[in-house]
């Protein structure tokens, strides 16, 4: 078979979809692959040492033509897949519910829409997961970004001309991003503290040596691990908890995402009122509508003195590990369901119609559907 990997279109996209690792993967499952020139230059790797690893390279309509399967990160645009094979499957993050014109020309051009970010959270497919690989590098660089933006240390410093206390950090969310988030701050020397709406992450929380902080009754456990959106009362509750504990805060990220909808808003301006001067949040949701009231993507937004920041992609500035993992979480994919027989991969029910969103010319994806 014929796998193809393009050069990221999408604004600040730095990752490619497909390393040197994975290319000889590929190759030694008796596979041909072609990889757009400069694919992988954001990410720091050589169309040389895709050279080496027994790919070949060339322009989008060489790299494409005749393709079995596509590999992407962002999923390309139906135009650039012209000259693949009839029905050729096409792996990348859809963004399918924002994006359901994308999802239709998949449709209509015969193309079959696999959507990454669909991948059902069961032990056997984590290591296909991006959205936890990419979640988890998400969740250092905000860390290390706002440690960055912060005007004082993180630790605890005992010096001759006196003590520099150490920053508090408030993580909001205790998914893979948050969970990470925890663990950079405590390795950077900061008093951290963090809160769910799923009491069961308590342990999680303490584990790394947090403190958990929780609204006395509040529940909101959803399907897949994920958080559910919650109740008016459950609001306040957890806007009550948030708003006693976020004024002694010197760094607060969050982290909180709904599958489908628009991040939930857990800090208000008036709670931003409440914060210190020259206090930094860190808004990991800031994508998708954002989880703080006035953030915006890839700007700092000063608000009563508190800088309040987030990256519109920010595994992407991380490209060479967001790369690799991302391109691993690919071949796990695929290498999990290799039929050595037919050379090509089969896949089963629960993961293959879990995120298949198109197939011989119609969307079939339950979840689109419904």
């Amino acid at each position: 078979m014929k796998i193809a990997v393009l050069k990221e279109r999408a604004a600040g996209e730095t990752r490619v979809a497909a390393t040197p690792e994975t290319v000889k993967k590929f190759i030694g499952l008796g596979n041909e692959v072609a990889v757009e020139a400069g694919a992988g230059a954001s990410a720091s790797i050589t169309d040389e040492a895709y050279g080496e690893a027994g790919a070949t390279t060339g322009d989008a309509a060489a790299v494409i033509k005749d393709a079995d399967i596509v590999l992407g990160v962002q999923a390309p645009d139906v135009a650039l897949l012209k000259g693949a094979k009839p029905g050729a499957w096409v792996a990348a993050l859809f963004d399918p519910f924002q994006q359901g014109e994308r999802v239709e020309a998949y449709a209509k051009a015969g193309l079959e829409a696999l959507s990454m970010e669909f991948m059902p959270r069961i032990t056997r497919a984590q290591s296909m997961d991006v959205l936890s690989s990419q979640s988890n590098l998400a969740g250092y660089k905000a860390v290390v970004a706002a440690a960055d933006e912060y005007g004082r240390a993180f630790p605890m410093m005992m010096t001759a001309a006196g003590t520099v206390q150490a920053a508090r950090c408030f993580v909001m969310g205790v998914g893979v991003a948050g969970l990470q988030a925890i663990a950079t701050a405590k390795r950077l020397g900061a008093q951290v503290s963090a809160t769910d709406v799923r009491p069961e992450t308590a342990e999680q929380i303490t584990s790394l040596g947090a403190k958990a902080v929780f609204a006395e009754g509040l529940e909101a456990a959803g399907e897949g691990g994920y958080a559910a959106e919650l109740s008016d009362e459950q609001k306040a509750k957890q806007a009550a908890l948030v708003s006693e504990h976020i004024a002694k805060q010197d760094l607060v990220i969050t982290t909180a995402l709904i599958p489908g909808r628009k991040a939930p808003v857990l800090i208000t301006d008036e709670q931003i009122a409440t914060m210190k001067e020259g206090s930094v949040i860190f808004d990991l949701a800031v994508a998708q509508g954002g989880n703080v009231e006035g953030s915006k993507p890839d700007e700092v937004v000063v608000k009563h003195g508190v800088k309040i920041m987030g990256y519109s992609n920010t595994p992407a500035h991380l490209p060479a590990d967001a790369s690799a993992l991302f391109a691993r979480n690919h071949f796990n994919f695929l290498s999990a369901f290799w039929d050595k027989e037919a050379g090509k991969p089969e896949l089963d029910e629960e993961i293959g119609d879990a995120i298949r969103l198109t197939k011989g010319g119609e969307i079939v994806s339950e979840r689109l559907k419904g």
